[in-house]
């Protein structure tokens, strides 16, 4: 099993290189953090390929693949502040705790959050804060070097936007809840923000509110 998981993640970066992605940090903390831990059993064979998997709450697991293209636009560094909108399984969160120095991930679901907090400390993951609360507003008051948003907007989100650091970027999927988005790159520069439209992605929208029963 061991042994395939290592064949498994050796195609991942085989597919990110031919992609063009060439980031040797992103590849040390996708071979650092075993994908395996995060995902549901019935799935576990396929863990590593190109698709995507339903979890609990009716969510979705976005793919490696996806994960590591988002990862790269962030121009993560071991100094800076991230926020992550929608913490799901925490694998994302558990491959930002090897490039960047604080993450703090939210999310609606509390048995997301419990779940994700444990396979954090089963890989003795210390710079990640996984918080139960209504992700759609942010942390008001606190400023982040990064925002990553896992869940779409029909819009640039403005009070997110507020909460970046001067020369921070947020990324977020922009465009209707029911079809397909424009994963953007919002980049602070001074007092305004240079948008960039990367490529196109199908993601579930960002709820408000905290789910009261799961």
């Amino acid at each position: 099993m061991a042994q395939n998981k290592k064949i498994a993640v050796a195609s991942l970066l085989l597919r990110l290189r031919t992609s063009g992605i060439l980031d040797h940090e992103l590849f040390n903390a996708f071979e650092a953090v075993p994908r395996q831990n995060f995902v549901p059993l019935i799935f576990l064979e396929d863990c590593y390929s190109r698709g995507s998997f339903p979890i609990e709450c009716g969510q979705i697991m976005t793919s490696a693949d996806q994960i590591a293209r988002n990862l790269v636009v962030l121009e993560l560094d071991k100094k800076q502040r991230v926020l992550e909108v929608g913490t799901g399984t925490g694998y994302q969160a558990a491959l930002l705790s090897h490039l960047a120095g604080k993450i703090t991930t939210l999310d609606r679901y509390r048995s997301l959050v419990e779940k994700a907090k444990r396979r954090l400390e089963t890989l003795k993951i210390a710079n990640v804060v996984v918080e139960h609360k209504d992700g759609k507003n942010g942390v008001e008051g606190a400023l982040f070097d990064r925002i990553i948003l896992n869940g779409s907007c029909e819009h640039p989100p403005k009070h997110f936007l507020e909460q970046i650091a001067s020369n921070g970027i947020m990324l977020a999927p922009i465009g209707p809840a029911d079809g397909v988005q424009k994963m953007t790159k919002m980049t602070k520069i001074g007092v305004r923000f240079n948008y960039e439209e990367l490529f196109e992605v199908r993601m579930q929208p960002l709820l408000s509110g905290v789910a009261k029963a799961i």
